[in-house]
């Protein structure tokens, strides 16, 4: 069973810095996507970065580009979302997802088969 269980959101102010953690457990292929999207209330959710496992392949949405980093540690299972200079529009519960058939390119959201449960991030003065 695939489970996704995220971690790390909080209450901050603009300029400050979160890193999100997502824990994998139960994907049974050494191939698969892992992502990070958002849903701020009364938006569509938003796909922001997603990292492949085969080669490391990382895409990230134009809104978070040079603020939000993915990153991963295969020993501990878990993929990470380093999100500096926050800003009040990142406020948002935030999922990881993962997907075999995924790619990490353009539409990559879209293919997501599993989901966490969500962390909440608030940013504001």
């Amino acid at each position: 069973q695939v489970q996704l269980v995220e971690s790390g959101g909080d209450s901050v102010q603009p300029g400050d810095s979160l890193r999100l953690s997502c824990g994998v457990s139960g994907l049974t292929s050494d191939y698969y996507v892992i992502g990070w999207l958002r849903q701020a209330p009364g938006k569509e959710r938003e796909g922001l970065s997603c990292i492949s496992t085969v080669d490391d392949l990382t895409h990230y949405s134009d809104s978070v580009k040079g603020r939000f980093t993915i990153s991963r540690d295969n020993a501990k299972n878990t993929v990470y979302l380093q999100m500096n200079n926050l800003e009040p529009e990142d406020t948002a519960t935030y999922y990881c997802a993962a997907s075999y058939r995924a790619v990490a390119a353009p539409g990559w959201e879209s293919a997501m088969d599993y989901w966490g449960k969500g962390t909440r991030v608030s940013v504001s003065s």
